[in-house]
């Protein structure tokens, strides 16, 4: 099975489980045919769900077996062995999930795809727990006091129970993992794969044969005599319900309503709620977005005056459409002439990239001659101009505090496994450098001649002098 499809069934066995068809999900992870730690990490908790501990120990067995250093497995683990009262086991597994805390308060997982946070703290209260179970009290106490080491002001009640019920030789609750969670595949490989219509069906564009839908290869059409001294408003754009928006960031659907979109995405605003929620159509489909996750388009698709310019006809209000050729195209619309700061100022907008990291090109070429500079002669590149409309080519230099990202050095403080083809495996200790920031959790990066993603939680910038200390 290609990680393609293995992404395709994760992320439909996801969206079952939050329907509420816990067998449905189940059945969809049980067929796929080389899961990973995380996968296996579901079929347990949806096990557990279903009261099959056997299952659900065998799922937790393959998922640490995949993953070793997964700790939210081991504390699983204990907790399937505690329901089937084999509390030697239980408590072994949860002195593992301490120890791949690796001495640090809490591993939130969030990066990795789950929405959890693994306190040490509430490790050591299940720690505590299955001493006093074993009848070891003083071991208990120990683990209490210890907990406490590591406790945040919201679990300290937690804590304070467990030592009251310890002083009183009574057992209490353990802490247990949240039912309703589970590992979500990546989500901007789930974005990708959105099937995408680049060129779209063929439509009359323009026409004044009435209801003319011919999209073919033919001789030109008849025309009807004394035809409308003004061309119609276009089929194609009449054909597109709601108004042109533009997506500003990434939005991952958490429900079957909402429509997963990515930045540089045309989407088409049906309906904005009260609630900020914008019903739109993408690719055909229909779902909800945040309205504040869109720009709407500045140049208007239909016509305010009933009538539309053909390609042929020049503009006639000084507004010129400077289409960019980035990683993915886009417009802006600016007078006829303007300055190069103005220009700038536009695409820096567009892209989210101050000016100085956009270097500018007349020409898919990257020689300097084709480059667009505060020096340029802004009436030569105007005269580019046709109808109205410029075609223009962009490159960003991203940058992180002033210096390019291929200065930038981190250090693992933790090793990372990869389970996915296009991570980065690291150990401790090794030097990664940064090629591109994926987004607030996730870098891409080059290390031992490999280039792959990782989380940014697992690594730690190296200063100007080099020197770090990786110690925990």
């Amino acid at each position: 099975m290609s990680f393609v499809d293995t992404l395709r069934q994760w992320d439909e066995g996801v969206t079952a489980f939050e329907r509420q068809d816990l067998s449905e999900a189940l059945k969809i992870f049980l067929s796929i045919e080389d899961p990973n730690s995380k996968i296996y990490f579901n079929m347990g908790c949806l096990q557990l769900l279903n009261q099959d501990l056997e299952a659900a120990e065998k799922a937790f067995d393959c998922s640490i077996g995949k993953d070793e250093h997964l700790a939210i497995a081991f504390f699983q683990r204990g907790i399937t062995f505690y329901r089937k009262n084999r509390y030697e086991e239980s408590l072994a597994d949860f002195q593992k999930a301490f120890k791949a805390l690796r001495g640090n308060q809490l591993i939130d997982y969030k990066a990795l795809g789950l929405r959890y946070i693994l306190y040490a703290c509430e490790v050591l209260h299940n720690v505590a727990l299955l001493e006093a179970q074993l009848g070891n009290w003083e071991k208990a106490q120990e683990n209490l006091v210890k907990a406490l080491n590591y406790k945040t002001d919201a679990k300290l009640s937690v804590i304070d129970r467990a030592l009251q019920s310890i002083l009183k030789q009574k057992l209490f609750k353990p802490v247990e993992f949240p039912t309703k969670l589970l590992f979500k595949p990546n989500k901007h490989y789930v974005a990708e794969l959105e099937k995408k219509d680049y060129l779209g069906k063929a439509k009359v564009v323009s026409s004044v044969v009435p209801k003319d839908e011919f999209s073919g290869f033919a001789p030109l059409q008849p025309q009807v005599e004394d035809g409308p001294a003004c061309p119609k408003e276009p089929e194609v754009f009449r054909a597109l319900e709601g108004e042109p928006h533009t997506v500003l960031f990434e939005f991952v659907p958490e429900t079957s309503d909402e429509l997963a979109v990515v930045p540089g995405n045309i989407v088409f605003v049906l309906q904005k709620g009260a609630d900020n929620w914008a019903s739109v159509v993408f690719n055909e489909r229909r779902g909800l977005v945040p309205y504040n996750y869109l720009e709407r388009l500045e140049i208007s698709l239909a016509s305010k005056k009933n009538a539309v310019r053909t390609s042929e006809e020049p503009t006639t209000d000084g507004l010129c459409v400077v289409k960019i050729h980035y990683t993915f195209n886009f417009a802006v619309s600016l007078p006829l002439g303007s300055p190069y700061d103005v220009l700038m100022a536009k695409i820096s907008r567009k892209l989210n990239v101050p000016s100085a990291g956009i270097t500018l090109r007349l020409t898919a070429e990257t020689s300097a001659e084709n480059v667009i500079d505060e020096k340029a002669e802004m009436e030569e590149v105007w005269r580019r101009a046709s109808s109205g409309r410029l075609t223009l080519w962009c490159s960003v230099r991203e940058e992180i505090d002033g210096k390019p990202v291929s200065d930038v050095h981190f250090v693992a403080i933790h090793p990372y496994e990869s389970s996915n083809p296009e991570d980065l495996s690291f150990h401790e200790g090794d030097t990664i450098t940064l090629l591109s920031r994926v987004n607030q959790d996730w870098l891409e990066g080059l290390c031992n001649g490999n280039i792959g993603i990782f989380p940014s939680s697992f690594v730690r910038e190296v200063p100007v002098n080099g020197n770090l200390d990786t110690s925990d």
